[in-house]
C-alpha cells in the first residue's frame, strides 16, 4: 500500500500547520504501509530530519498560490496516477486541494478563517482557490478536523456531510513543554533577547484584526493604570496582515516603552518564553485549534483567552475568560491573575489537568488508522512512541 502526502501550503514545517505534520511523521511506522512526499523542490530537506525514511517527489515548478492551486486542479490526478497512490493525505485541506483524484483523499482542516469576518479582514487564498475550495472539501472522502469548531464549520459552511468528518485534536510535546523553574530571576535570557520580568505574554503572528493585538495593547494599558505594576508586554510573533496597525498602537500608547516586539520567534525556545511569563494572555477572535493556550497551560503559566471560536473547547474550565471586543473586561482578566495569587494558581493546576488530554502519540495514531481505512486496509490501531 502506498499513500501519497502533500506538503504544499505547510509552510515549510514553521507553522502551527507545518509542525502538525512534523510530529504526525516523526510516528509514522517504520513497516506497513509506504508513505511517500511531495510539495515544492526547497522543502526537499525540510522533514528529512523527521521523517528520514520517506522519499520526497518534488512537484509544481513555478511558484505562487494560484499557480500551486492550478497544478493541483490539472496536475495532481495524473501525479496521483503516475505515482500509484492508495491514498493520498492533505494536511492543509484547508489551503490547497485537488478537485478529482484518481485515489481516494483525507484531508486534515486546521481552521475555516479564510471565510471569517470580512473579505479585507480574512486570510488570503487566491481567487482560484476561494471559488474551489468548498465543493473539494465536500469531495474528499474523509475529512479531519482539528476541532468541534472546525467541523461545525465544515457543515455550515462548506456543506460536508458531518459523517465524513472525524475530530482528532492536535496534541502536545510534553517532553518539550513542561512547567520550568524560573524561581526570583528577574531576566530571562533567550538568546538574542533578553526578557526583563515580569512580563505578559501573548504568541501569535501580528495579523490584525483577527489576532486582535490592538485590543491587547488597549487592555494593557489599562491594566497599567489600575495596578502601577512594573509588567511588560511581550509580542512573540512575525509580522503578517495589518502588522503596520498593531506598531501603530503600540506607538500611540502611554506605555509604549514596555511593550516589546520580538518578530519571528524561535519555536525551540518558546517553552522558556511561556516559562518565564507571568500569564499568557490569547485576545485572538479566531482560532480553529488554540495550539498556544495549551503549550501555554502545559508550561504551568495562567491563562486568559478570549470567550471565541475553539478557545473554550482548547482551554474548557482551566482559563479565565473575556470578551474580545472590549478592552475593560481584558484588562480585569489580567489584573485578576496578577493580583489574585489563589486563583492564578488554580489556573495553573486545571491547566495542567487539562493538558493531559493532548498527545502527539494519540493524534497519530488516529489519523493513521483513519488513512488505513480509506485506502481500504485493515483498520487497527497503531502504536507510536515518539514522546518521552
Amino acid at each position: 500500500m502506498k499513500i501519497g502526502i502533500d506538503t504544499f501550503a505547510c509552510d515549510s514545517g514553521k507553522s502551527g500547520i507545518g509542525l502538525c505534520l512534523k510530529e504526525f511523521l516523526k510516528r509514522i511506522p517504520p513497516s506497513g504501509a509506504k508513505y511517500e512526499l511531495f510539495g515544492w523542490e526547497y522543502d526537499r530537506f525540510t522533514y528529512s530530519e523527521d521523517a528520514p525514511a520517506l522519499d520526497f517527489v518534488p512537484q509544481c515548478f513555478v511558484k505562487g498560490t494560484t499557480a500551486n492551486s492550478l497544478w493541483h486542479i490539472f496536475k495532481y490526478p495524473d501525479f496521483a496516477s503516475s505515482r500509484s497512490y492508495n491514498a493520498c493525505l492533505f494536511p492543509a485541506a484547508h489551503r490547497r486541494l485537488p478537485n478529482t483524484s484518481p485515489c481516494p483523499t483525507i484531508g486534515i482542516v486546521h481552521d475555516m478563517a479564510a471565510y471569517y469576518g470580512t473579505r479585507k479582514t480574512r486570510r488570503h487564498l487566491g481567487a482560484v482557490l476561494r471559488m474551489m475550495l468548498p465543493s473539494a472539501l465536500r469531495r474528499l472522502d474523509r475529512i479531519i478536523a482539528v476541532s468541534n469548531f472546525v467541523k461545525q464549520e465544515l457543515v455550515e459552511l462548506a456543506g460536508v456531510n458531518e459523517n465524513r468528518i472525524e475530530v482528532i485534536p492536535n496534541g502536545i510535546d510534553h517532553s518539550n513543554f513542561y512547567p520550568r523553574p524560573i524561581n526570583d530571576e528577574a531576566v530571562v535570557l533567550i538568546q538574542p533577547f533578553s526578557f526583563n520580568r515580569p512580563y505578559i505574554l501573548y504568541t501569535s503572528r501580528l495579523d490584525h484584526p483577527i489576532k486582535n493585538h490592538v485590543t491587547l495593547i488597549k487592555a494593557f494599558g489599562i491594566f497599567k493604570e489600575r495596578t502601577k505594576f512594573l509588567h511588560r508586554l511581550v509580542l512573540a510573533g512575525a509580522e503578517a496582515h495589518g502588522a503596520e496597525k498593531v506598531r501603530e498602537t503600540a506607538k500611540a500608547s502611554a506605555y509604549k516603552s514596555d511593550i516589546f516586539f520580538t518578530g519571528h520567534f524561535p519555536p525551540k525556545s518558546l517553552p522558556e518564553l511561556y516559562s518565564g511569563a507571568d500569564m499568557v494572555v490569547f485576545p485572538s477572535m479566531y482560532e480553529g485549534f488554540g495550539m498556544g493556550v495549551l503549550e501555554a497551560m502545559a508550561s504551568g503559566v495562567p491563562v486568559a483567552c478570549a470567550r471565541a471560536a475553539s478557545l473554550l473547547e482548547a482551554a474548557e474550565h482551566a482559563a479565565l475568560y473575556f470578551d474580545p471586543l472590549d478592552a475593560e473586561d481584558m484588562a480585569d482578566r489580567m489584573v485578576s491573575l496578577a493580583t489574585d495569587r489563589e486563583l492564578a494558581s488554580e489556573c495553573r493546576r486545571l491547566g495542567l489537568e487539562r493538558v493531559k488530554e493532548f498527545s502527539w502519540d494519540r493524534s497519530a495514531e488516529r489519523i493513521l488508522a483513519v488513512i488505513l481505512e480509506t485506502a481500504g486496509g485493515v483498520s487497527r490501531p497503531y502504536k507510536v512512541s515518539a514522546e518521552s
